[in-house]
């Protein structure tokens, strides 16, 4: 659909508007009394109350979003004898409520918020991101200053709510790499809890007194042990008033007797020799590892030790990739290091083909580490690293929420200000501050991988500092200017469609442009290519999905690394994907660089290398992923689900292979193949971008239509349909031995698109009966959060705008011995809502919560720049989603009720399962 390039005068006149913003400080003389200002670092403001609650503000005109976020100062690390687990099976409790706040999950979902609550061995905290409004701000200080203190922590709860955390234990049992990790942290650390994980002990999560619970409570949640974080739309003065008021009248505690605060005083002692650890478990590759003590994450050495894991990690220029991965001796690589308040390890890991040789790949890893040192780090690496570090730290400065949890993480290391001091530290990291800090703490005797091996005299030893005077690090500092804010743009469908603009290229390729002023001149892209035809499309899909990943692997001019940097050097989150029926990606940049990162996405697309090195390794990756996951409980039903759905031919572009087929098919397509369909079906008459954000509209229209106004394929663009196909109703398990998580699929198709009349109430029913984003549905209240037999348990419908193959199902993950009490409780669930239906209660609150949710979701400019690239796709504007919510408002309890009757049968309803059923019914006699 082509339309003009003007932009309406009101629109004009809203923009003009929505560019006041407030200052992101306060005047000392509007400070409220019980309130002293500290310092202000580039636009974010420190506030301390009276009772020791630490405040941080950050104003954000040009988001339509505010989060609150509060950090208490405890995790696993203040955990005693028989406690692991219990600051996360605290963080769960929170949420069972207060007097005032009953039903906590319920009221997020009625707020439309994003929320969540997360455990870490320095810090717990909880966030809400909601659409900003003083009703939302006021709302969410309310909820957690009440449950700061006045947590029901009860007993009951515990019962229920054990059973959820030990089910979330058992999911982590499935992973041979995250059971790994921990071994190797427990033989690492001699006495400090950074060597027990935040999930804690199966026996400590089983038996844990509730005396306990509401003693570390009372200990630790209270103003004095706590950092509070608003970031996003609003008006300062105003958010402290309502800090205060919520907050203000809460005492500050006595900290004499068990009450006191004391410091963690546990050190570390220096390693004396290496250590190694063995595991043997169920899994489909192998895994080497090595650590080392280092720093933590104040320290000065911190920063040049983040770039040595950049160096290390990188792909493809880093050097475990170049030296182990490319050579084809591992299939991944990676490096990182903690980020801790006290000294914590430096990770590194190769993943390893089940039937490949493991000696070589640890000799060639640990080769490595140790060749830092006499091979040192060239000027390329260091500065690559840096620069992919400091892009990102400009990037969150444009996400409120995200830069709310980053404040919170240094806040746990000392003091929030350590972000900042970070970033600085980093621009002055030199190529002989990397050899140093490797030749200090990548010593042999500084590192775990498995055993003790007895030694005739006492080695060199690796002396790691304590962590430094972070009042004195950070005293006097200010920072740097603050960036620009940009408009208060009102992200509601007809604003929206106001303010896009639609065009349509001679080829037949659509672009959508809504140009806005965004804080720091973020924009964001999203495109789609669609290929071929029904016909000309068979049997092609290996090929398809090799040629669309060799895209990013080099050009004709560029290699793949060059390409990386490239990326990093314009400031740019890029992702990109396809297969046999499309390739896709999106782009997070800023204005200035939106022009060179286009050219450069085409020159991707348009000239790609298929370098014949890249294109094995590519396969040998490939590969390496799909054999981990063939004893994955959650793989394996996931597969057996979307085969019994897509009951397509094997050469059919829409045929969902098995497993072993997938490996098939990837060993045996060639390069020739992979650069055959890409010569044959890529071009962009089937093509549609969108562009949102700070952007000239002139100048991107021009550029886009140079790009791809002409740009059309060998092969004809048809689209290939997917129309409804019934299917027979099966129960079938799926054995996984040694894996202590479930998970389950039931599932059925049902014949509808997102325009059927019944549509608005299906989705408001299936919101209700098991919406996933939260805890407050009708599934999850009494599997998860009544019988606590499920950790993750929800609904999901999916309807398309074209094709009538929608489809309905529910998934749990479990312990296996819950599978039979899982489906049956569902199954009560689902035989209730369709005998009575939801409550006008219910009701009311689901169409709040949705709508906000939805009005949440679009103040993110990406999730905008994906709803226009599918609208233009389907020839649709946001009047659709206007038309759809106004239905949604105006549903009634019978008209949901019977939607759901009329599309969703009980009776037949598919069921798979998969998962260690077999050892769940114990031996047989």
């Amino acid at each position: 659909m082509k339309s003009g390039n003007r932009i309406s005068f009101v629109a004009s006149i809203s923009f003009l508007a929505l560019t006041l913003t407030y200052p992101n400080a306060l005047r000392s003389q509007d400070v409220p009394e019980g309130v002293t200002q500290g310092a202000t670092v580039e636009g974010i403001t420190e506030y301390q109350l009276d009772n020791g609650l630490q405040v941080l503000l950050f104003p954000d005109q040009s988001k339509q979003q505010v989060t609150v976020n509060i950090t208490y100062l405890v995790g696993s690390r203040h955990e005693g004898y028989g406690e692991t687990g219990m600051a996360h099976l605290l963080e769960h409790m929170l949420f069972k409520g207060t007097p005032d706040h009953p039903d906590q999950w319920a009221e997020l979902e009625s707020q439309g918020a994003s929320a969540n609550g997360t455990t870490w061995y320095d810090r717990t905290n909880y966030y809400e991101t909601l659409p900003a409004s003083e009703e939302n701000l006021a709302w969410a200080l309310d909820l957690e200053a009440d449950r700061m203190v006045n947590s029901y922590v009860s007993n009951e709860d515990l019962e229920t709510e054990m059973t959820v955390v030990r089910n979330e234990f058992e999911l982590g049992e499935n992973d041979p790499f995250r059971i790994l990790l921990q071994r190797a942290y427990s033989i690492a650390f001699d006495w400090h809890n950074y060597g027990n994980s935040t999930i804690g002990a199966r026996s400590d999560i089983e038996n844990v007194p509730i005396e306990r619970l509401q003693e570390f409570y009372r200990k630790y949640y209270q103003p004095d042990n706590a950092v509070l974080v608003v970031a996003g739309r609003f008006e300062p003065s105003a958010a402290l008033d309502e800090i205060v008021t919520e907050f203000g009248s809460l005492p500050r505690p006595d900290r004499s007797g068990a009450n006191e605060l004391f410091a963690t005083y546990t050190a570390e002692p220096t390693q004396d020799g290496e250590r190694t650890v063995s595991l043997r478990r169920v899994g489909d590759e192998q895994i080497a590892m090595a650590v080392h003590h280092v720093p933590a994450g104040s320290h000065e050495d911190y920063a040049a030790i983040s770039v040595l894991t950049h160096i290390l990690s990188t792909r493809p220029a880093g050097r475990l990739y170049s030296r182990l991965v490319q050579p084809g001796l591992a299939t991944s690589t990676h490096a990182f290091a903690d980020q801790f308040r006290e000294p914590g390890l430096l990770t590194a890991y190769a993943r390893v083909q089940k039937d490949s040789l493991f000696e070589p790949v640890m000799e060639m890893l640990l080769a490595t580490l140790d060749g830092i040192v006499d091979e040192p780090p060239t000027t390329e690496e260091i500065q690559r690293a840096k620069t992919d570090f400091l892009k990102n730290i400009d990037l969150a400065f444009n996400n409120p929420q995200e830069i709310a949890l980053d404040l919170s993480e240094w806040a746990s290391m000392g003091d929030w200000r350590l972000f900042f001091l970070h970033r600085d530290r980093l621009e002055a990291v030199t190529p002989d501050a990397v050899r140093r800090v490797a030749a200090t703490y990548l010593r042999p005797t500084n590192r775990t991988l498995a055993s003790f091996y007895p030694v005739d005299e006492t080695p060199e030893r690796a002396e790691v500092p304590p962590p430094p005077d972070v009042e004195a690090l950070v005293e006097g500092y200010t920072g740097r200017e603050a960036v620009a804010e940009g408009e208060a743009f009102d992200p509601t469908p007809s604003n929206i469609d106001a303010r896009t603009q639609r065009l349509e290229f001679g080829n037949g390729f659509k672009l959508a442009l809504l140009p806005k002023q965004n804080r720091g001149d973020g924009v964001s892209v999203s495109f789609t290519l669609r290929f071929g035809t029904e016909e000309t499309l068979q049997e092609k899909a290996a090929a398809a999905s090799l040629a669309a990943a060799m895209l990013r692997r080099g050009t004709t001019s560029r290699s793949r690394q060059e390409l990386e940097d490239e990326i990093d050097r314009l400031q740019a989150n890029f992702g990109m994907g396809g297969g046999v029926l499309t390739i896709g990606g999106s782009i997070e940049t800023t204005r200035t660089n939106l022009p060179p990162m286009l050219r450069l996405v085409n020159e991707m697309l348009r000239e790609p290398a298929f370098d014949e090195a890249e294109f094995e390794t590519l396969k040998q990756e490939q590969m390496a992923a799909i054999e981990r996951q063939m004893s994955e409980p959650q793989a394996l039903a996931v597969s057996a689900f979307q085969r019994h759905l897509n009951r397509w031919p094997a050469t059919h572009p829409r045929y969902v292979p098995t497993m072993e087929e997938d490996l098939e098919r990837i060993r045996t397509v060639t390069l020739d193949d992979a650069r055959g369909f890409w010569q044959e079906f890529y071009g962009a008459q089937g093509g549609t971008m969108s562009v949102v954000g700070d952007f000239d509209s002139d100048e991107i229209h021009a550029l886009v239509e140079e790009l791809m106004g002409s740009w059309v394929s060998v092969q004809a663009y048809e689209r290939v349909p997917d129309p409804f196909r019934d299917v027979e109703v099966m129960e079938l398990d799926i054995e996984t031995p040694d894996k202590a998580n479930a998970m389950m699929i039931a599932a059925r198709p049902i014949q509808i698109t997102d325009a059927h009349p019944d549509f608005p109430a299906l989705l408001l029913g299936d919101y209700m009966l098991g919406n996933p984003a939260g805890l407050g549905s009708r599934l999850a209240t009494r599997i998860r959060q009544e019988e606590g037999l499920s950790y993750s348990v929800g609904s999901q419908l999916a309807a398309g705008p074209i094709d009538d193959s929608g489809v309905f199902l529910i998934f749990a993950i479990f312990a296996p011995e819950n599978g039979d009490p899982v489906v049956e409780a569902f199954q009560a669930v689902l035989t209730e809502v369709l005998g009575d239906g939801f409550t006008e209660e219910e009701i009311d609150a689901a169409k709040t919560g949705f709508l906000e949710s939805e009005q949440n979701a679009r103040a993110s400019d990406g999730t905008v720049a994906g709803q226009l690239n599918g609208q233009l796709f389907t020839d649709r504007t946001y009047e659709f989603t206007t038309d759809q919510e106004a239905a949604i408002r105006a549903l009634t309890g019978e008209q949901i009720l019977n939607a759901m009757r009329r599309h969703i049968d009980p009776t037949k309803i598919s069921i798979i399962r998969a998962g260690d059923f077999a050892a769940a019914e114990g031996p047989t006699s």
